[in-house]
């Protein structure tokens, strides 16, 4: 379903698109496990989709991105509205668990990430088996 709702069509020939849909679809479990609602699992599906966008569209660095996700998570477990960012929908600890799974699996293979995204390959294909 989320090869379909990505629109990869070249799923079988294209590295990026399967490194893709298994960085989304690794998400998303991972947030079924953590039983976040549907709100909170649009929310941390979006916010997936937004360091990735910022990485592969804006050229953002590390730092950049990280000081993205705080603007992102500031005011989780704030009363008041103002000041807080997009995702308060959150508690605490399930903010602080976001962190932590973006940390293991997106910031510390930035680099990686950005070869994908930025670094020009030849792609040889023999077949699509």
């Amino acid at each position: 379903k989320l090869e379909e709702f990505l629109n990869f069509k070249q799923l079988k020939t294209s590295l990026k698109e399967a490194i893709l849909l298994d960085y989304y679809t690794a998400g998303f479990w991972w947030a079924k496990e953590m039983n976040f609602s549907l709100i909170q699992l649009s929310g941390f599906m979006d916010l997936l989709n937004f360091l990735l966008e910022n990485l592969s569209d804006k050229h953002m660095t590390l730092g950049d991105n990280l000081k993205e996700l705080a603007k992102a998570m500031a005011g989780i477990g704030e009363t008041d509205s103002e000041g807080c960012g997009d995702l308060n929908f959150f508690s605490i600890e399930q903010a602080k668990a976001v962190i932590d799974y973006l940390n293991i699996s997106l910031f510390k293979h930035y680099k990686l990430y950005e070869y994908l995204f930025h670094s020009p390959r030849e792609e040889l294909v023999i077949s699509n088996e």
